[in-house]
């Protein structure tokens, strides 16, 4: 099925760049050149996904990635011509699904949104399936979760990864398994998980829920029971 996917690039070969990748994935793709006019889009589009580079002139990309976050939780990946490891980080950690550095593979950028997409709507496609463990509960075929009743505001990457970690309760996951189910095979430095659990901890701790994703050092991260 076709996915509406909202570009936000200002230079314009590599609006068309992504453009043609995108429609030739056989995506819905709209595009606009700012942040202003990506804020005024996503409201009139609620895109399935949306791919937003940083370096926008005036409202950035940052900035328009946390307005979005206020109210949704859409897909997002990053388009940054700067690859350094604080960028990249800072990205995920305001609610980026994913970030890909200019210049880039068309290819790769496919089958990243590929597979965020594929992530996402996942559930579409699945049984019902709920977790409870302790005071968490995810419902993956609605794709929400919830901490004593409260809806938390996660990321489809932060899904990915709650979700995993309460398939398998109390068992420690390594960052390749929190990789694999969060990336489906995509390289990524380990790195990105980092910044997706501290995300992941902060909401649940800004929900009443502190100390309930454990790191065991050197091995990996797993589910505190969250009783207390």
């Amino acid at each position: 099925m076709p996915y509406t996917v909202l570009v936000v690039e200002d230079d314009p070969s590599i609006a068309d760049i992504v453009t043609f990748t995108l429609d030739r994935a056989g995506h819905l793709v709209h595009h606009c050149s700012d942040g202003d006019a990506a804020l005024a889009a996503f409201e009139k589009l609620s895109p399935d996904m949306i791919v937003l580079d940083v370096g926008l002139p005036g409202r950035d990309g940052l900035d328009v990635c946390k307005s979005i976050r206020r109210t949704s939780d859409v897909p997002i990946l990053f388009l940054s011509a700067r690859d350094e490891e604080i960028d990249r980080v800072l990205g995920l950690e305001i609610g980026g699904d994913d970030y890909v550095t200019k210049p880039f593979s068309p290819r790769e950028l496919s089958a990243r949104v590929a597979n965020i997409l594929r992530r996402e709507n996942k559930r579409d496609t699945e049984q019902t399936s709920i977790y409870a463990y302790g005071r968490l509960s995810v419902d993956a075929d609605k794709h929400v979760a919830h901490l004593d009743g409260t809806t938390l505001p996660l990321t489809a990457t932060e899904f990915a990864i709650l979700h995993s970690l309460i398939a398998r309760p109390g068992i420690v996951l390594s960052r390749a398994q929190l990789l694999d189910s969060a990336y489906r095979g995509l390289h990524v430095s380990d790195r990105t998980i980092d910044s997706h659990i501290r995300n992941l901890r902060a909401k649940l701790a800004g929900a009443g829920g502190e100390n309930i994703v454990e790191t065991v050092h050197g091995v990996g991260f797993r589910l505190a029971h969250g009783d207390d």
